[in-house]
């Protein structure tokens, strides 16, 4: 099903017979150096904030000057200053965009990596099933099922720092408002990441250490949901059916015959999938990670993955080829993998956010498929980069749509929707009443989660 949307679905090495590794972490922790620099890096943030409350002071001056005629500041003078003001802003900003601070002796240590050692994303965890069993059994007050449903942790995240355009936070903002809304509603708890755990798994590599983490430290999850940042929900009342996955520890948007025989590298999608906390996982994450390190290690990898897999571009090693040739090279772990297509766990943008119309005279939510998809990803636009393969506009365009079409189906509870799939502002479509109990009964999306419907696609 809808493996006629499938297209090159990730960012653009030569063959090679091994996979290459990196620098482990000795004892789960690399060697520090300069032990006196948190305070300088301190010290230098203050003086930050202190040029930026000078700034302003400056900017307010300028204002007055501007508004009220005050001061006996000449022409020149005030240019100036407001050229100082533009240029410090814009020093200051450039610092905080930058990957470290100045003067962090971090990065040169950490860049010194060991090839010969396997990487690792921390200290070997062999028990944590039992573990994890223990912890629930002693803390009853945080249970991993809630009503007889599953704890889910739904988690995302952007770059640290801004965006290289404005338009690109403010779109960064709506993908974060329509996660929140649908866990509101679901009842999941959710998780939005700024911060690199680990330097060298930057990039579509970071979601490695943060699941990690986060299994770790909230044992009472029993699944860990990880969402590219690009990517939408858009049906609003789509649950996913978790008692489908009972003897699953990996859910992940994926068709068979493109995975077991063509080996493409498109075979599933690492943009939408769903981790079981349990040791099986932590497996797979370590034999996962080896593959990431930024530098020789990925691109050699890359190499290895171009020629394994195919219809994949040379570049440096990617998460989803990597895992895909892992589960191909290492086939038992399938046992405990779902490919799931019968639902829109990933749905390819392209060929969905032009047909939402067709989609709200013909059906309704709750189905999760091409008819109505849960969720929508806009691989290939990179609406906070500088660069995509796309459009910059097409993609604009079409998230402003898909947006739209998830935020009907929550106004609608309160007698809203947008004024076009286009449009930021709303309309009213529906009068108050004097008996709103019976509105929330016929509208509330909580009242209506269901699973997707068992008809097929066409009735």
């Amino acid at each position: 099903m809808g493996l006629e949307n499938i297209s090159t679905q990730k960012r653009t090495g030569r063959e090679g017979n091994s996979l290459p590794t990196t620098a482990a972490i000795a004892n789960g922790t690399r060697s520090r150096a300069f032990p006196g620099i948190p305070r300088r890096r301190q010290i230098q943030k203050t003086f930050n904030n202190i040029k930026i409350t000078i700034l302003c002071g400056f900017v307010t001056i300028l204002v007055l000057r501007g508004t009220i005629g005050i001061g006996n500041l000449g022409s020149s003078e005030a240019d100036a200053v407001n050229q100082n003001i533009i240029e410090e802003t814009n020093r200051i900003l450039a610092e905080i965009r930058s990957d470290s601070d100045p003067n962090d002796p971090d990065d040169l240590v950490e860049n010194e990596i060991n090839p010969n050692v396997t990487y690792t994303l921390g200290p070997k965890i062999a028990n944590w099933d039992q573990e994890r069993k223990v912890w629930l059994n002693q803390n009853p007050e945080f249970p991993n099922y809630i009503n007889k449903k599953a704890r889910i942790l739904l988690v995302t995240g952007s770059p640290p720092k801004p965006c290289d355009n404005a338009i690109g936070d403010h779109y960064l903002l709506k993908a974060i408002k329509n996660k929140i809304d649908y866990c509101r509603l679901h009842g999941i708890e959710i998780v939005y990441n700024l911060a690199h755990l680990d330097k060298e798994l930057a990039g579509y590599w970071a979601k490695l250490p943060l699941i990690r983490r986060l299994m770790l430290s909230h044992p009472e999850v029993e699944w860990i949901w990880w969402m590219d940042s690009d990517a939408l929900f858009t049906d609003m009342v789509f649950e996913i059916p978790l008692e489908k996955y009972d003897n699953y520890n990996l859910v992940v948007h994926g068709y068979p015959d493109l995975m077991f025989n063509q080996k493409s590298w498109i075979a599933l999608n690492t943009g939408s999938f769903l981790f079981r906390n349990c040791q099986w996982s932590l497996d797979l994450l370590d034999a996962w990670a080896p593959m990431g390190p930024k530098g020789p290690v990925r691109e050699e990898a890359g190499k290895i993955l171009t020629a394994y897999l195919k219809g994949r571009p040379a570049f440096e090693a990617d998460d989803q080829s990597a895992l895909i040739y892992l589960l191909l090279s290492q086939k038992e772990w399938m046992d405990k993998v779902f490919l799931e297509n019968s639902y829109y766990l990933h749905g390819y943008w392209a060929g969905l956010v032009d047909r939402y119309e067709e989609m709200i005279e013909k059906y309704h939510p709750g189905l999760g498929d091409e008819r109505w998809p849960f969720v929508t990803h806009f691989v290939g636009c990179k609406p906070c980069g500088s660069y995509g393969d796309y459009p910059v506009e097409r993609c604009l365009s079409s998230m402003e749509r898909a947006f739209n079409f998830a935020d009907n189906q929550v106004l609608n509870l309160y007698g809203f929707r947008h004024r076009g799939l286009l449009s930021p502002k709303i309309k009213r479509f529906r009068n108050e009443t004097a008996t709103p109990l019976e509105l929330v009964d016929q509208n509330d999306i909580r009242r209506h989660a269901v699973h997707r419907s068992n008809a097929p696609p066409n009735e």
